[in-house]
């Protein structure tokens, strides 16, 4: 195990590539950016039995049997960042998808809480913001009373301790 407060700045990068790769390997992330969002995927598609589309695909990540289009995403919090403020959302008033599904992750990625929100409430509750020409949405506690919202902390908890 490499002692992490010993490593130089340069072994801690190498590190963690390499953890990604790995990570990749295995099937646990798609890309080579930071793990969070693909492991959000992975985790939705696990506990839903869904298909996970290409990268090149726009404005959703995975659809059900049934044909349904989710946006998958997802917040880490920590100690130093408690913002929930997920990605921004790109062409919201064209529906490129039919659920949100938003998993909020505690600092070593463990899933504390996770929903599938519906289309029409991001719609309503999203901001614009104009300078990225997207929308903006905060995964408050407050979500998870909004009609039409379901809770799956319990089944996304249950994908993530089957890995």
């Amino acid at each position: 195990m490499v002692n992490l407060i010993d490593a130089s700045t340069a072994e801690l990068l190498r590190l963690h590539g390499a953890i990604l790769t790995e990570l990749r390997r295995r099937e646990v992330v798609r890309s080579a950016n930071g793990p969070a969002g693909d492991y959000a995927e992975l985790l939705f598609s696990k506990a839903f039995d869904w298909r996970l589309e290409g990268g090149s695909t726009s404005g959703h990540d995975a659809v059900d049997l049934e044909g349904v289009r989710y946006q998958i995403k997802c917040r880490r919090l920590t100690p130093q960042n408690k913002s929930r403020q997920l990605s921004f959302i790109r062409n919201l008033p064209d529906r490129p998808f039919d659920i949100l599904a938003g998993v909020l992750f505690d600092e070593h990625f463990r899933v504390q809480k996770a929903a599938l929100i519906p289309v029409e409430l991001i719609q309503a509750n999203a901001s614009y913001v104009a300078h990225v020409n997207a929308w903006r949405l905060l995964l408050r506690d407050v979500v998870w009373t909004w009609p039409g919202v379901r809770d799956v902390t319990t089944e996304l908890r249950a994908a993530e301790a089957a890995l």
